[in-house]
């Protein structure tokens, strides 16, 4: 693990051409490539925790209490959700972990939302194994062990849980609490990412893109990219929309880049809003508009993005079109609070 590939953040904010810039050289999967996947371990707090436990499947039993939930109605789903439990229901005491864990009608209480987690994960109910697994990777309402963390989301992955699955990966990625392995973490992000989990789907486009775990493939790459950036990933985006602007494992097209980086960048992905700036700035796959293309620039620099080029393009803006610019973004910041 002795070289290094920096983030597309770094690579971003360092290039000073059109697009960014990819070494051509393979390199060895670290914690900092892993932040380019979005493939960090427990400790870089890239974990998935499952969005809905309690509901992938309602139990016969507890269908009130999921109801209750699903309409706000915590302290009775809470009551209906421990009776289900105490007759031997295991999603039930799932979703009693998620009422304290949310804070939902209660004190908010990450110690009882870990005890009924262990216990829907000691019936094998798979939320709660991801769940569970998040806390023991996390240190939430348990004292923090990875081992532990690496078991249950063992445990859920071998039961076809995706979550769990692309959790398995990231901790095979980078050594958290299981020996660090790219083929298997190659192994888990392909399961996941075949049962339509869009982070996975990009993590498992960046191990072919890279060649970690599997050999390189820049056909399979663009593909799985392109699977996570039609199903709304941002920064699948912004990487697929480079390939299609490139020519880069798929057919060159332009046009369908231009809509992906304005895509990323309308969900907040401050290299796709510079990407997309100079795209207006130079009238490429666009027609030319400064107004848009400064107020893009005003965007992503204010998120900390650099880039001399467009710095100079807003120097010679002509001070009226500066002006209807910030007023954009203002405009957009204003958008932005109402959601």
């Amino acid at each position: 693990m002795n070289r290094k590939l920096g983030s597309i953040r770094e690579q971003s904010m360092r290039d000073t051409k059109a697009m960014p810039h990819h070494p051509k050289k393979p390199h060895l999967l670290t914690t900092r490539t892993a932040k380019r996947l979005g493939l960090c371990a427990a400790i870089l707090g890239a974990l998935l925790i499952s969005s809905a436990p309690a509901f992938a499947k309602k139990a016969t039993i507890g269908d009130q209490a999921y109801q209750a939930f699903e309409d706000g109605h915590y302290l009775t789903a809470l009551k209906l959700a421990k009776q289900a439990a105490a007759k031997g229901e295991a999603q039930a005491n799932t979703l009693v972990g998620r009422i304290y864990a949310g804070g939902h009608g209660v004190p908010q209480d990450m110690k009882q939302a870990a005890n009924w987690y262990a216990k829907a994960a000691a019936k094998n109910d798979v939320h709660a194994l991801v769940a569970l697994g998040h806390f023991y990777a996390k240190g939430i309402g348990v004292k923090r062990d990875a081992k532990k963390a690496a078991d249950l989301f063992k445990r859920g992955a071998q039961k076809g849980e995706p979550q769990a699955q692309y959790n398995l990966a990231l901790l095979y990625a980078s050594g958290g609490g299981l020996k660090e392995d790219l083929k298997q973490t190659f192994t888990w992000m392909q399961a996941a990412a075949k049962q339509d989990l869009a982070v996975a789907q990009y993590g498992l486009g960046t191990l072919y893109a890279l060649g970690q775990g599997t050999p390189k493939d820049p056909q399979k790459a663009a593909h799985w990219t392109g699977k996570a950036a039609k199903a709304g990933h941002p920064t699948a985006q912004l990487e697929y929309a480079i390939m299609l602007f490139k020519g880069r494992g798929v057919p060159k097209n332009q046009k369908t880049a231009f809509s992906y980086f304005k895509s990323s960048a309308l969900k907040g992905n401050p290299i796709a809003q510079n990407r997309l700036a100079r795209l207006y700035a130079y009238g490429i796959s666009t027609e030319p508009d400064p107004v848009e293309a400064a107020k893009w620039h005003l965007i992503a620099r204010g998120a900390g993005i650099t880039d001399m080029k467009m710095d100079i393009f807003l120097a010679n803006l002509p001070k009226d079109m500066m002006a209807k610019a910030k007023k954009r973004v203002e405009e957009s910041k204003a958008a932005d609070d109402l959601y």
